[in-house]
């Protein structure tokens, strides 16, 4: 069962460095890198938690506006009559609307790059 290390609504990626021996992390979700590392999982989730409080610290100390993390929800207001129609376009290819959406999307993007 995977969990997701969070702090503050961060979340954090961590791997096994062999190179370095050690476990390694970064802050996912953001634009900005922010990594931190540890020689156990006690030391990397405090190295995480002070890392996202660093993070924010040094954002608010420069007067920047921290990266929000991405949650995986977008909102898009359309007209009901549309909403209606994408929801029955969906059923008829038996998938929700989300999935459409995202195969739809992931089909723009790949024929554009």
């Amino acid at each position: 069962m995977k969990k997701a290390m969070t702090h503050k609504g961060y979340s954090a990626s961590i791997e096994y460095s062999d190179e370095d021996a050690c476990l390694v992390g970064h802050i996912i979700g953001i634009n900005d890198i922010v990594g931190f590392h540890g020689d156990s999982v006690s030391e990397i989730k405090q190295a995480f938690i002070d890392a996202v409080d660093d993070y924010l610290e040094t954002c608010d100390e420069e007067g920047l506006e921290p990266d929000i993390p991405f949650n995986g929800r977008i909102e898009l207001r359309v007209p009901p009559d549309f909403h209606a129609r994408l929801v029955s376009f969906a059923k008829a290819k038996d998938k929700s609307v989300d999935n459409l959406v995202i195969d739809s999307i992931n089909q723009l993007m790949a024929s554009n790059y």
